[in-house]
């Protein structure tokens, strides 16, 4: 047989004569074998010969347009096989040029990427030809505005191989203000490397891919209507608000200096109102001038319970004027351990508590307890928080040689800023108030 050139999607023929030179009647079996076999046919698959006759067969080749069919040489045989003598079968064989062509399928993911500055992008290639090929990648634009780099630059695929490329595109200028700007581009897939002779296959020709660098702004519109919002908000205030707060705050003021009129049944004998003679206490006991025992001009002769700028205690004990005063409490507990850390009021002193700050800047897990005294003001869990804050406008006061406690119960601990894990939980509370002093 001859050899054979066929294009991959094309049809090629040959023939092969077959000759019976034996003295009976004999049938002939006709089959492709080798790398062939799958896209080859022989046309008759069996034919009969008289003795000293022959017949010519035509075997056809189609191979299909796959990568599974690679380009090159590939050996061709048919074995004939005599149904009276199949001792003598034979096996015809020759050489088939398989053509070549190139096909790449390209797709882009996403089409169209959103972002300040920059977009990525992944560019699948499968070569869909069958021979390898060296690939390379490149990116246009109509203006100057983008920049663009492939991960990796080129790529050698064999075929029906695939690969993923990675494509980064940048923009050199932010967008501070206004709508987001649209930036068109293209992506192209070509072949690299020296070509011997000029490509016949026209099928493979490639369009370039769209895509889309949507740039958004760095600060966008709806910033700007609440910032314009926010400025109307406060001329308002500076302008509107403000002062009418300022007035009505003086005529508050003023109201509350000027003396109050006095009914006409509340007068006393000598024009006094009751309990307003020239007594000098000025506690909470019996008023001055109050009862039968009053002296001549409704002088009061009953003492005040205090005196001074301190308030009155049950016991007959004042609290002086007191002092801010802060005290830290540091708890550091190892894990699966309880500890306690307290501070004393001092003796002779009342602490009037108005602001706690609890630090937990592990981020610690586990059970934190605060008691004033006996008692109990909170119990909160440790991994809920890492700074929490308590604020009274009346004081929890906290008398002489009471303590406060913290009570810590260490289940895990936590990360630090450093980066490494914590042998111990810790943690600190900040106690804040007024601490003042008791006179009797």
């Amino acid at each position: 047989m001859p050899e054979v050139t066929v294009a991959p999607g094309d049809t090629a023929t040959t023939g092969l004569t077959v000759r019976n030179d034996s003295d009976i009647v004999e049938a002939y079996s006709l089959e492709v074998v080798g790398d062939c076999a799958p896209w080859t046919t022989v046309e008759p698959a069996r034919v009969s010969l008289y003795p000293g006759t022959s017949e010519t067969v035509t075997i056809r080749l189609t191979p299909p347009r796959s990568p599974e069919v690679r380009a090159g040489e590939m050996p061709l045989g048919v074995r004939v096989l005599p149904a009276e003598h199949p001792e003598s079968v034979k096996v015809h064989e020759t050489t088939v040029h398989v053509g070549e062509f190139h096909e790449l399928h390209t797709e882009l993911v996403p089409r169209r990427r959103r972002g300040w500055l920059r977009g990525r992008y992944r560019l699948a290639v499968r070569n869909q030809g069958n021979t390898p090929v060296e690939v390379g990648f490149t990116a246009g634009q109509a203006g100057e505005e983008l920049a663009f780099a492939f991960s990796p630059a080129e790529r050698k695929l064999e075929p029906g191989e695939s690969a993923e490329i990675g494509l980064r595109v940048r923009t050199g200028k932010p967008v501070w203000f206004g709508a987001p700007v649209v930036w068109p581009f293209t992506v192209d897939t070509a072949e690299t490397g020296d070509q011997e002779e000029p490509r016949r296959d026209e099928s493979a020709v490639r369009v370039p891919l769209d895509a889309e660098f949507v740039q958004i702004p760095i600060f966008p519109r709806w910033l700007l209507v609440v910032l314009a919002a926010l400025l109307a908000l406060l001329l308002a205030w500076f302008t509107l608000v403000r002062p009418a707060v300022r007035s009505a705050a003086r005529e508050a003021a003023t109201e509350a200096v000027q003396p109050r009129p006095t009914p006409a049944g509340e007068q006393g004998a000598a024009g006094q109102t009751p309990g307003t003679g020239t007594g000098t206490g000025t506690g909470t006991g019996a008023g001055a001038g109050a009862g039968s025992d009053t002296a001549p001009g409704g002088q009061g002769t009953g003492a005040p319970s205090g005196s001074g700028d301190g308030t009155s205690a049950d016991d007959g004990t004042s609290i002086g004027g007191g002092r801010q005063s802060s005290e830290t409490i540091d708890v550091q507990t190892s894990g699966g351990e309880t500890k306690t850390g307290t501070y004393r009021v001092p003796e002779g002193s009342v602490f009037g508590v108005t602001d706690i700050v609890v630090a937990n800047f592990q981020g610690d897990e586990g059970l934190l307890t605060i008691t004033f005294g006996d008692r109990k003001v909170t119990t909160i869990a440790l991994e809920t928080f890492r700074n929490q804050d308590y604020h009274w406008v009346t004081p929890i006061k906290i008398p002489e040689n009471d303590t406060v406690t913290v009570e810590v119960t260490c289940e895990k601990p936590g990360t630090p800023a450093s980066g490494r894990q914590a042998q111990g939980c810790h943690e600190v509370l900040n106690v804040s108030g007024v601490l003042s002093r008791i006179t009797q």
